[in-house]
């Protein structure tokens, strides 16, 4: 009995440590036995997927301290330590990531074959430095991780992109993330300096001077800012949805756009409070530009694959209004609406990935009226445009009622030109489903018309359900979360 003990308690380790298990599996394993590589990669993190499951099935609701919390010391002379653990905040982002990651591996089943070893490498270490990311409690091994996601991703777009654009892509999408982060760096030496460590539960014991506060914050925005994005640092992203590959742009949609949000919540909110109410005007003005902008602009693209990048700037920008509501309903809708973005803005993307195998093109010009020849991908199809539109009884539906519903207890005017993103959300979703699935065939351009296969439709089938799920019976997520989120607005006011 003690043994199932000590193994409930270190799950997250074990969580941690899979990917890297497959990366020493996948390095032992020739690399022209593709067939091999594959079913390592994909058993690896499906179990790991499982290791999170059993996580959010053992993690204890009623209460709001950190759990499966390990330390390990790691320069005990200068008091940094290695130390991981999960609340309410992070538990589904973890989830989320594991889920994913299968998911991006799958649909590249078939697509992928040069490189193979390596873009499977490169997919299983930016899984561990991704739920390193939401674990770690730790600030300087929080931005160590947080930098070192680019990394891989960098190679995935680079290596592995699909058109002549992509090196440049990758660039673009390194360099301006990397940028933002560099004063983060040396704020984060200034808060060691005025502390003597970087531990989180340290940190939010200590209380720093109104002027530390807003320069501390504002150094801390530049690089949470650049990974959301907000305006005007947002240009990296549909350039790198662009030119990524299909599985590149799902973990990119689904994750990668989460660490600034979560980056926020977990960081500037509880550390520098002040900072957050003085600055909460500047955020709005421009999380509401940012979800009206962008919005438009998604309604004036040609390429399939910028229209939903495009969109996925507006609905995270309207997580921003949540997270500055600065009350339990709008974090938590906030949080609700990164995991429900997760589930379909990745589904989106997969859609793309689906015809873009079959015909190698994202221009919407040369598609229409699939209806009549791939009825059950027009079916899933219509499931996520009537998901991102926010439908009731789907998850954006709940996720974003939250968040409008926080922010009007703080600013009512900027909530209503948050709440114009949801108009626009169905202009632009609407019209675009409609060039895709009605009109007649343009079989002048294309000819092969093949509905999805078994492999797909597994892929497809836990987005679907995840975002039912969270739209219909959304407390088995905010419950969890409740606590945890307290607790952080408890750190916010007082």
């Amino acid at each position: 009995m003690l043994n199932y003990i000590m193994i409930f308690k270190t799950v997250l380790i074990y969580i941690l440590l899979l990917p890297l298990f497959g990366v020493f599996l996948l390095l032992l394993t020739p690399s022209n036995n593709q067939k091999l590589l594959k079913l390592i990669a994909i058993n690896c993190s499906c179990l790991t997927f499982i290791g999170s499951l059993i996580l959010w099935v053992i993690f204890n609701k009623s209460i709001g301290v950190f759990q499966f919390v390990t330390k390990f010391f790691w320069i005990p002379i200068l008091n940094l330590n290695f130390t991981v653990g999960v609340d309410g905040i992070s538990l589904f982002f973890i989830i989320l990531t594991t889920l994913l990651i299968p998911l991006c591996l799958l649909i590249s089943w078939k697509s992928i074959q040069h490189n193979l070893k390596e873009y499977l490498l490169s997919f299983l270490i930016m899984e561990f430095f991704l739920i390193g990311v939401f674990c770690i409690l730790d600030l300087l091994l929080f931005y160590i991780f947080f930098e070192s996601v680019l990394i891989p991703m960098f190679l995935i777009v680079g290596i592995w992109g699909s058109r002549e654009r992509k090196i440049r892509a990758a660039y673009f999408f390194f360099l301006y993330t990397l940028l933002g982060s560099v004063l983060m760096l040396l704020s984060i030496l200034y808060v060691y300096y005025q502390v003597g460590t970087t531990d989180y539960e340290v940190l939010l014991t200590f209380s720093f001077s109104p002027v530390e506060q807003k320069l501390l914050w504002l150094t801390f925005f530049f690089s949470f800012a650049s990974k959301v994005p907000m305006l005007p640092v947002h240009l990296w992203l549909p350039e790198a949805h662009v030119e990524a590959p299909t599985a590149g742009s799902v973990i990119l949609a689904g994750v990668l756009l989460k660490l600034g949000t979560y980056g926020f919540i977990r960081f500037s909110l509880p550390l520098f409070p002040e900072a957050c109410f003085y600055f909460s005007p500047f955020v709005y003005s421009l999380s509401a530009i940012g979800i009206i902008y962008t919005s438009f602009t998604a309604i004036r693209q040609t390429d399939f694959k910028r229209i939903i990048a495009y969109t996925s700037i507006a609905h995270m920008n309207l997580v921003m209004l949540g997270i500055f509501s600065f009350n339990v309903i709008g974090i938590e809708g906030a949080l609700l609406q990164s995991l429900s973005h997760g589930f379909v803005a990745s589904a989106l993307f997969l859609i793309i990935g689906v015809v873009y195998d079959r015909h190698h093109t994202r221009m919407v010009k040369y598609y229409g009226g699939l209806v009549h020849v791939m009825p059950i991908y027009i079916f899933i199809f219509l499931f996520f445009t009537m998901a991102n539109i926010g439908l009731p009884g789907t998850s954006s539906f709940v996720g974003e009622f939250l968040i409008l519903v926080g922010s009007f207890k703080v600013n009512t005017s900027i909530t209503f030109l948050g709440a114009t993103g949801m108009i626009l959300g169905g202009c632009y979703s609407l019209w675009l489903f409609n060039r895709i699935a009605y009109g007649n065939l343009k079989v002048q351009y294309l000819n092969e018309f093949l509905d999805i296969n078994k492999r797909e439709f597994l892929i497809f089938l836990p987005l679907i359900i995840g975002t039912l799920v969270i739209g219909l019976t959304p407390d088995i997520f905010l419950v969890p979360m409740h606590i945890s989120v307290n607790n952080l607005i408890e750190l916010i006011y007082f």
